[in-house]
């Protein structure tokens, strides 16, 4: 028997088969440009379909599981309404996932589904690292910091097992995560996946007052949401696009935004990295993960020599592996007696 891994984005798929431990990948595959739920039925039903009679179980990666959902999830009918309902927290990434969920259940509807979350590896943040400075009457409604990419940091954390261990996703989006002893204690990213680092097309953390005076001036909060989600970071410095590649090549035959966009990546990504340091009071390891962290070797030479005051940590480079790492979190919680009609353990808590 074997297990299904989906990996919806706001306009990507990733999908593949493991052997039932989580370990073994039988197939894979993946598009970009996807429409939903177009292409459910006309492309990935079809290359599923040798599958079908072998597939067991199957996980989904949702971005966002708020406070509730901390642990991966049987979906049974009354976990769902609660996922939906969480939708507006990430509202590029949580309805794909959702429409894949609902679309394998009319594909196979006995087939045991489990949500895993980007959020759940960051549920160990401590009280200091997850609270916002606001009024106590806003933290209570949940406005907090979240964190995420967790499921890929926690696939870096089990290659990586220092005891301080920085680990450092870097793709469309961008973050940085400290970790100890496999338990993550500060992270970049917060309520939504804006905060922190430079990325592709998203700024990362700016003065919330820069965003007043934009509503001030009048600028909707419509408008504001798109500059800050499709139109900034590494587009909106350089003028050209987010492609970290051909930034490099632009930079190299002297194109300013691109240079400018490259360095405010860096600036951003070191003063990053040098948080987590502190948070971790040292550093034994770091590791770059994602498109750009696991595959420019450059970017690797550059940050061991500017940030070569750290001493001597173990710089890595790790391919991103989130649908390996479902397989294996899915694998493990049947293997602990959690089974997915039961919904006992619907979001652990703590």
């Amino acid at each position: 028997m074997a297990i299904l891994v989906l990996n919806v984005g706001s306009s990507s798929l990733k999908a593949a088969v493991f052997d039932t431990s989580g370990t073994e990948r039988l197939w894979n595959a993946s598009r970009s440009g996807v429409k939903l739920p177009g292409d459910l039925d006309t492309w990935l039903g079809p290359a599923l379909a040798p599958w079908w009679s072998q597939i067991s179980r199957a996980g989904h990666r949702v971005v966002h599981g708020g406070e509730r959902f901390r642990a991966p999830t049987p979906i049974t009918p009354s976990t769902l309404p609660e996922l939906e309902a969480l939708s507006p927290l990430a509202p590029l990434h949580n309805p794909p996932a959702l429409a894949a969920i609902r679309w394998l259940q009319q594909q196979r509807p006995d087939l045991p589904q489990w949500a895993c979350f980007d959020t759940a590896f960051h549920a160990t943040l401590p009280e200091a690292a997850y609270s916002y400075a606001i009024p106590q009457e806003l933290r209570s409604q949940g406005y907090r910091r979240f964190g995420f990419h967790g499921i890929n940091h926690q696939h870096v954390s089990q290659l990586a097992p220092g005891p301080r261990l920085i680990s450092v996703h870097l793709g469309a989006g961008c973050s940085v995560a400290a970790i100890t002893e496999g338990q993550c204690i500060d992270t970049s990213m917060g309520f939504t996946p804006m905060e922190g680092l430079v990325m592709a097309t998203r700024s990362g953390s700016i003065d919330p007052g820069l965003l007043l005076a934009l509503l001030h001036n009048g600028m909707g909060v419509r408008a504001v949401d798109d500059m800050l989600n499709h139109h900034s970071g590494l587009a909106g410095l350089s003028g050209l696009n987010g492609d970290w590649k051909e930034l490099r090549g632009a930079a190299a035959q002297g194109h300013r935004g691109a240079q400018l966009a490259i360095q405010v990546f860096l600036h951003r990504l070191k003063a990053g990295i040098a948080a987590m340091t502190s948070s971790l009071g040292g550093v034994d390891q770091i590791a770059l993960t994602g498109g750009i962290g696991s595959n420019d070797s450059e970017l690797l030479e550059q940050l061991k020599d500017e940030m070569s005051w750290l001493g001597t940590p173990q710089w890595l480079q790790i391919l991103a592996d989130e649908e390996g790492m479902i397989a294996r979190l899915i694998s493990d919680r049947e293997d602990r007696g959690f089974g997915a009609t039961s919904g006992s353990d619907a979001g652990d808590r703590h």
